[in-house]
C-alpha cells in the first residue's frame, strides 16, 4: 500500500469515528431531551398548587383531583376517558364534574395529554396535602375518547372478600388495597349518605395522616363506608390497615408503590419521560425507598 492510500485510508477511518461519535453525541443528547420532563409541567404544578392548598390546608379541589385519578383507571386503562368521554356524567362519579371541568380546560390551554393531567394532578395533591408523600409521575400516555365500563368501580358497601378478589384481578394485593383505601384520609361523602353531605372520613381531611385507619377501626370517624370497615375487618386485609393505624411510615411504604401501579393501569407502549421533578419539592427519587415489612414477608 502506497503512502497516498495508507494517508486517504487514515483519512476515511478518522472521519468515521468523528461520524461514529457525532452521531451517538447526538442520540445521547436526544435521550436527555426526551427524557427530561417539559417545563410546562411546572407551570402547570403552580396553578394547581393555588387550586390545591388553602390555608395550609388541602382542598376539596385536591381531593377531587386524588379520587380522579382511581376513577379514570381503574375501570379500564389511565387514558384520560374520565374527561374526554365525559365519564365524569356518570353517577359512580358524582362530584367529580367540576374538577373534571377544570382539569380538561388547563390541558387545553397548556397543551398537554388529559391522561396525564389526571394522574399528575392526583400525585400533586397527594403532595400538597399536609404530610403527603413523593408519588412519581410520568407522562406520555395515550388518550382516548372511549368510555370505559360502567359498574367496574367498587361500590361503597361492597363486602371485604369481594373487593379483595376486584383488586387481585387488576394485579393489587391485600396490602395495595388497604394502603390505597387510605387515600380517604383527606376524603369526603356527598351522595353516599345525603343527610351527612360533607361529612369527612376522618376528623383531619385537610392533613394526610393515619387518623382515617384508627378512626375507622375504632368507628370514631365523622363517615365511614360500609366497604372500609368490611376491608377493616377483613382475616387478610385488615391486617396492614390496622397496622397502618400505627405506623405513617409503614402506610407510605406501601401506598407509594400501590398509587404508582394504579397509574400505570392499561399504559403500555408508549415512551414515558419522569416528571417527579415537578412536583412541589419533588424528585425523580422516591420518599420511600425501603419496602414494607408486609411486602418483605411476600404478604
Amino acid at each position: 500500500m502506497s503512502s497516498a492510500q495508507a494517508f486517504q485510508l487514515s483519512d476515511i477511518t478518522s472521519a468515521a469515528r468523528d461520524l461514529k461519535r457525532k452521531l451517538a453525541d447526538s442520540v445521547t443528547n436526544l435521550a436527555e431531551r426526551q427524557s427530561t420532563c417539559p417545563a410546562v409541567w411546572k407551570d402547570i404544578s403552580t396553578t394547581l398548587t393555588a387550586q390545591f392548598l388553602l390555608d395550609g390546608q388541602c382542598t376539596d379541589a385536591a381531593r377531587a383531583a386524588i379520587r380522579a385519578a382511581f376513577h379514570d383507571c381503574f375501570n379500564g386503562a389511565c387514558d384520560g376517558s374520565l374527561i374526554l368521554a365525559n365519564e365524569c356524567s356518570n353517577s359512580e362519579n358524582i362530584g367529580l364534574t367540576r374538577l373534571c371541568g377544570n382539569l380538561g380546560n388547563l390541558a387545553t390551554q397548556q397543551k398537554v395529554g388529559v391522561a396525564d393531567l389526571i394522574q399528575f394532578a392526583a400525585a400533586h395533591a397527594i403532595k400538597t396535602c399536609p404530610g403527603g408523600p413523593t408519588v412519581p409521575v410520568k407522562v406520555g400516555r395515550k388518550d382516548s375518547f372511549t368510555a370505559n365500563a360502567l359498574g367496574v368501580l367498587p361500590s361503597g358497601s361492597a363486602s371485604g372478600d369481594s373487593l379483595v378478589k376486584l383488586f387481585a384481578s387488576k394485579g393489587f394485593s391485600a396490602i395495595d388495597l388497604a394502603a390505597l383505601l387510605g387515600a380517604h384520609s383527606t376524603a369526603r361523602q356527598f351522595s353516599t349518605e345525603p343527610s351527612k353531605s360533607g361529612a369527612s372520613m376522618d376528623s383531619t381531611p385537610g392533613e394526610w395522616d393515619v387518623k382515617y385507619y384508627s378512626e375507622t377501626v375504632k368507628e370514631t370517624a365523622p363517615f365511614t363506608l360500609q366497604a372500609d370497615k368490611n376491608v377493616a375487618k377483613h382475616l387478610i386485609a385488615g391486617i396492614p390497615f390496622k397496622a397502618f393505624a400505627l405506623s405513617k411510615s409503614a402506610w407510605a411504604a406501601a401506598f407509594v408503590p400501590a398509587m404508582t401501579k394504579m397509574s400505570m393501569i392499561g399504559v403500555s407502549g408508549v415512551k414515558l419521560v419522569d416528571c417527579t421533578s415537578a412536583l412541589p419539592g419533588g424528585s425523580s427519587k422516591r420518599d420511600v425507598r425501603r419496602s414494607s415489612l408486609f411486602e418483605r414477608l411476600g404478604w
